[in-house]
């Protein structure tokens, strides 16, 4: 069978293929496919995919899209994993929801409540229509996401408030 991607390595990409496999630190689908480069180089061992699948345990259609994306591409995108187009979950919240979030978070929170909690902003934004359903959770991981982004008015209380608070003050 004539192949359509016929990998020609250079002495140096070919040394630092040997330093990835020999090392052992990288990711095990690098090595694994510095492997299949290594075996399929035409310049060396130049074995069959069907060997090379079988060696490494990986079916002859990605050691032909090693080879695809190492001719193509070059060595660095035939290393790594291609990249995803988009995320495969879309964000619960738009940029606009969150900075919603963030604005009540700096608010006054609701009467009966000393504080915001996760719970009272995700369900503030379920009231307000901004989403259908969100958890908790989510909040959390935004709100830890814009961190840097705090109340300017509001800053966490610190011992003393909290000290006069109790009224434990000396």
């Amino acid at each position: 069978m004539n192949k359509k991607y016929i990998v020609r390595l250079s002495g140096e990409e070919r040394r630092r293929l040997m330093e990835i496999v020999t090392r052992g630190k990288a990711p095990a689908h690098k090595i694994r496919h510095a492997n299949i480069l290594l075996k399929a180089d035409t310049n060396g061992p130049a074995w069959s995919d069907q060997a090379i699948a079988q060696a490494f345990s990986a079916h002859v259609n990605t050691v032909a899209l090693v080879r695809q994306r190492y001719v193509e591409h070059g060595l660095d995108v035939a290393l790594n994993r291609k990249k995803q187009r988009r995320p495969s979950r879309e964000p619960r919240l738009d940029q606009e929801a969150e900075a919603i979030l963030l604005k009540l978070r700096c608010s006054q929170p609701p009467a009966g409540h000393s504080q915001w909690t996760l719970r009272l902003l995700a369900q503030k934004l379920v009231e307000l229509g901004l989403v259908d359903t969100i958890c908790h959770e989510t909040v959390r991981q935004v709100l830890k996401r814009k961190e840097g982004s705090s109340c300017p008015d509001k800053s966490p209380p610190g011992p003393r408030e909290l000290k006069s608070k109790s009224g434990t003050e000396q």
